[in-house]
């Protein structure tokens, strides 16, 4: 009597298991997917800046594009 409730047991524990493994699996595809789509909106936009010129070449302290003296 006891075996018979240890295997119904077992195969209710192995299917929340395949589900709780299966929701994972789905919610790491989702995250990989946006970190994707958040890599892809970086590139573009640092490639958009380039493009266009806006990168000027000076340092972000230094205002006016200048050396500072030494």
């Amino acid at each position: 009597m006891t075996g018979d409730q240890d295997r119904g047991g077992g195969q209710a524990g192995a299917r929340v298991k395949d589900s709780r493994q299966d929701r994972l699996k789905l919610a790491l595809r989702e995250n990989l997917k946006r970190r994707k789509s958040q890599a892809r909106g970086r590139d573009d936009a640092a490639s958009s800046e380039a493009a266009h010129g806006s990168l000027d070449g000076g340092s972000l302290d230094d205002a006016g594009g200048n050396e500072p003296r030494r």
